[in-house]
């Protein structure tokens, strides 16, 4: 192996020996490890150097000297540059096996608890058309492709309708087909796009903040309904009608069509006001015959099928036999504590959104449940000794936060109330290790089980059950 010029280093025939934690593939050149993006263990690459650091580089292929007999072809052909589906040249078989180790690695080098032999990970049934909600983007600079910037063409029309390219804010891929969402998730959004260029409608500008067309939210249910949402820079009541309108006849299966005028500098729509054109204003999600309201600003988990996995492992973890008060931590709408409500004596659950708990109270009432208790607020503040002496020590605690993991107050008070058991529910192992460590002076863990939400990416769900010492 050797190094070119110091200034733009690059590393000839590195080879790719493993994956590292956030999914990058990993080489070691002299005594630095170096991380590659779009390589899988067995390649040997020429690597161009991006970052230098003392004690590693990052950097991407320029050449592949040879292809890892595991390497399979990707199914997408905006692969490479859409940054959502980052492993589809892994066999779904060896994603498993090095999130499995993900878990392992973390919860033992973070953590550093004993631990039990952790539970083989449980793979999505569905690696393609799994995801129950996307968002697109509208640009008039699409991301365009290198056979594109090399060709003598002057690309006139350079609006897009897709996901941005990573690291670029106002870059966007435009997407043909995506693989991640079912129909009429690709005929809505290349229609709409389609409409919009036959009729002139802007698209934004992200930069510069101006234009029309913003984003489109695209929501699906398992039993079949379509939330579409529409968001417009800025009210034009006739333009918006005539897309609007054109959508709906052209999709009759969509039940909720709704639109929102966001005139800010962020995309979040989750302090803006949602209208409805047509249809309902929510969709239902069922889950082992529970029922389940979804609004436009509803937070649902984005594979529903996997969804039903990783509650029935919380539920198995908490073990209820009726008699219990179990403490929903970060509790969102409600899903998990309506889910297991039945196995219990009472459901205490505390989200920071406001929203969501009023979600939660309805997706409570709708079930006929009435053994759960609501409360929103800040975590930390809301969880106190007051708290608890009013509503009751918990026998059971479920926490499932968001991938920062538990702010160290709320560590604090969950090892005082001392439940016989906790079910941590993470998105981010990382973090998730981190608190255990804190928990490990008055807990063991006794049960370990990876769940995979999101295949052909790095991301990876992880459950453990805690006992009190």
């Amino acid at each position: 192996m050797s190094r070119s010029k110091k200034n733009a280093p690059i590393l000839m025939g590195l080879e790719i020996t493993d994956v590292a934690a956030e999914g990058k593939a990993i080489g070691r050149y002299e005594e630095r490890v170096v991380f590659v993006q779009h390589a899988v263990p067995g390649d040997v690459v020429d690597v161009q150097v991006t970052k230098k650091r003392n004690n590693y580089f990052e950097g991407f292929p320029i050449r592949y000297q040879k292809y890892s007999p595991i390497r399979v072809e990707p199914v997408c052909s905006h692969f490479g540059v859409c940054g959502g589906c980052k492993w589809q040249h892994l066999p779904y078989e060896q994603q498993l096996i090095y999130k499995q180790k993900e878990v392992t690695n973390n919860l033992m080098r973070i953590g550093k608890v004993q631990l039990p032999e952790v539970m083989p990970i449980l793979g999505s049934a569905k690696n393609t058309y799994y995801r129950n909600k996307l968002e697109f983007t509208f640009s008039n600079k699409r991301w365009l492709s290198l056979d594109e910037l090399k060709s003598v063409e002057t690309f006139s029309d350079r609006d897009g309708l897709g996901f941005h390219v990573p690291g670029m804010f106002d870059k966007v891929v435009d997407v043909d087909t995506c693989y991640l969402q079912a129909d009429p998730s690709n005929g809505i959004r290349r229609f709409i796009k389609a409409y919009a260029l036959e009729h002139g409608l802007s698209f934004f500008d992200l930069r510069n903040q101006v234009g029309f067309l913003r984003t489109l939210i695209i929501r699906t249910s398992s039993n079949g309904e379509v939330m579409v949402i529409v968001v417009f820079y800025h009210e034009d009541k006739d333009a918006r009608e005539a897309l609007l309108t054109a959508v709906s006849q052209q999709f009759p299966q969509i039940t909720s069509l709704m639109y929102v005028i966001n005139e800010k500098a962020n995309d979040t729509i989750t302090d803006q006001e949602i209208c409805r054109f047509a249809g309902k204003d929510h969709m239902i999600e069922e889950m082992e015959g529970l029922k389940f309201k979804i609004g436009p600003k509803s937070f649902y988990q984005t594979n529903s099928h996997q969804a039903y996995e990783l509650y029935k492992v919380t539920r198995d973890f908490a073990a209820l036999t009726g008699n219990e008060l179990v403490y929903d931590l970060y509790t969102g709408t409600g899903t998990i504590a309506n889910f297991v409500a039945h196995q219990a004596r009472k459901v205490v659950g505390i989200e920071y959104v406001p929203e969501a708990i009023e979600d939660a109270k309805v997706n409570s009432a709708i079930n006929g449940i009435t053994n759960t208790l609501f409360f929103a607020g800040d975590m930390k503040d809301v969880l106190s000794h007051d708290f608890v002496e009013t509503h009751g020590h918990p026998d059971v605690m479920i926490v499932d936060p968001p991938r920062a993991g538990m702010h160290e107050d709320v560590t604090n008070t969950i090892l005082t109330v001392a439940p016989d058991r906790i079910v941590y529910v993470s998105c981010n192992s990382a973090t998730q290790a981190r608190d255990l460590n804190l928990l490990d002076v008055r807990y063991r863990v006794e049960k370990v089980q990876p769940v995979d939400m999101f295949p052909h990416t790095h991301h990876v769900e992880n459950v453990v059950l805690l006992i009190r010492k």
